[in-house]
């Protein structure tokens, strides 16, 4: 669709939400204990990335909710001792959001070659779509979808050749069919108005219901004061990265993540950073021995969350409410691209994706006065997907602790961004500068190399949490709970 070209300071929204009314809006619909808010600071203001959305405010907002949540429970598991201060720094949060890591000095490439944006339907009023190929079967399968030789000697200019013959809005649905991952640019409008846009306006943005009956549990013995989620057991079954960065973000906090790889699928790079604090264990579901060993690992957990569509696991035998019958105060976790109900609640996507599909991207180029869609600096709709994941897994631990029961939350891609639309636009976001972040890179030795990423942002009374496990390829552990301990850290 031809975008219509606007001057680069012009953006139409409400005015900006500031963090701290932002985490309390979300503490408020998550039933937590108003008083704890007090305990949380939000320092740093302004634009820090260039965009014109609120994007550093999104990533204060969400991870600052989780680092409180954290903190909170921290503070229920250890009755009588003096309240911890939590915080996120702006600059922090938003260098979280940039995806910088490199090994051995190597920056590995985001995106496959065939990745991005492409204009449609002819020269005259193209409208645009996006492909995401960054795993080999879904840019395999989109080139064979355009009829092209598949693997990596098809060329941007051959797909964009044989995109001409289609409409945008023609091949995304093309693709759907086809189990792919490619989405067509809307604007807003379009997007409030289409069957998905408005299941996902329908839904909160953290869904947290209760599931099942369960007296409250009795939680391991707490740690020291930064490190608040000590000895809570998550399983991790994410990829990609909104999921990732949710189990990377709790273990910064203290828990004890175990992630699992199904030993048939791929992963890609960024796997690397985003298993920091993590162990990390193959299983196959798909075995009897495999679905065995997954049975003993719920009994043991405190929290599951996972990133398969949804369905996916309950075929398994692993949705929601047989965990809840298998391990009664269970907290599970569920992230979804376009949400759990709607014509389009089975459908893949990703941060990029989501973006051009619900009208990001349009209005991006709106502010920049740009005619084609204009992604924003950052995967900002999956790190705040992930930090909201985060809260509200802690958030229901806070209410099984307290009210009992076993609860369900869920998060989606899409949900999140209309999250983050409701944050206000920023006037001039565009004209920030972007930043390196170099000051904010740590090194650590890890079993892909030496691993440099961007340091965690939680502090708790002004501390950081603490050295983190390094990251390990998957399969490198055994799948139990055997191994964590407080060594170094966690380390």
């Amino acid at each position: 669709m031809p975008v219509p070209a606007k001057p680069a300071t012009s953006t139409t929204s409400a005015p900006p939400v500031s963090p701290f009314d932002a985490v309390a809006a979300l503490w408020r619909d998550a039933a937590l204990p108003a008083a704890t808010l007090a305990r949380l600071d939000l320092p740093g203001e302004g634009a820090v990335l260039p965009s014109s959305f609120a994007v550093a405010t999104a990533a204060q907002t969400s991870l600052g909710a989780a680092t409180l949540a954290a903190a909170t429970l921290g503070a229920l598991r250890t009755p009588g001792a003096a309240p911890v201060r939590a915080s996120v720094e702006r600059l922090d949060a938003a260098a979280e959001t940039t995806c910088r890591f490199s090994i051995d000095q190597r920056v590995p490439p985001l995106w496959d070659p065939v990745s991005g944006l492409y204009p449609c339907g002819g020269s005259e009023a193209p409208d645009f779509v996006r492909i995401h190929a960054n795993f080999a079967h879904h840019r395999d399968g989109a080139l064979r979808l355009l009829g092209l030789p598949t693997g990596v000697a098809t060329t941007r200019e051959a797909v964009a050749r044989a995109l001409r013959g289609w409409r945008a809005i023609d091949f995304e649905d093309a693709a759907a069919a086809a189990g792919l991952v490619v989405a067509a640019a809307r604007a807003f409008d379009d997007w409030d108005s289409h069957p998905q846009g408005l299941a996902v306006a329908a839904l909160p943005t953290v869904s947290i219901e209760r599931i099942g009956d369960a007296p409250p549990c009795a939680l391991p013995a707490a740690g020291p004061p930064t490190r608040p989620l000590h000895g809570l057991r998550v399983l991790d079954l994410t990829r990609i990265l909104a999921g990732p960065v949710a189990g990377r973000t709790l273990a910064a906090c203290g828990a004890d993540v175990l992630l699992l790889n199904a030993p048939s699928l791929p992963n890609i790079d960024a796997i690397a950073d985003t298993s920091r604090g993590k162990r990390s264990a193959h299983l196959d579901l798909r075995t009897e021995a495999g679905r065995d060993t997954m049975r003993t690992l719920v009994r043991g957990a405190h929290v599951l969350q996972q990133g398969y569509r949804p369905g996916a696991l309950e075929a398994l035998g692993f949705g929601p409410e047989a965990l809840a019958r298998l391990r009664p105060g269970i907290v599970c976790v569920s992230l979804s691209a376009y949400g759990h109900t709607g014509p389009w609640a089975g459908r893949r996507g990703f941060d990029s994706l989501v973006q051009t599909a619900t009208g990001f991207n349009v209005a991006e180029a709106q502010a920049a006065g740009e005619a084609a869609p204009k992604a924003m600096p950052v995967q900002i709709v999956d790190f705040a997907s992930g930090w909201l994941m985060a809260f509200g897994a802690l958030a229901a631990l806070h209410r099984q602790a307290t009210e009992g029961g076993s609860w369900h939350v869920r998060v989606s891609l899409a949900g999140t961004g209309r999250w983050l639309r409701g944050l206000g636009r920023v006037e001039d976001g565009l004209t920030v500068p972007a930043r390196s972040f170099e000051d904010r890179m740590l090194e650590s030795d890890s079993g892909f190399g030496r691993l440099a990423g961007i340091r965690c942002a939680p502090r708790f009374d002004g501390q950081a949490p603490g050295p983190m496990r390094p990251s390990m390829p998957p399969g490198t552990h055994a799948p139990d709970w055997s191994g964590f301990d407080d060594t170094a850290g966690g380390a």
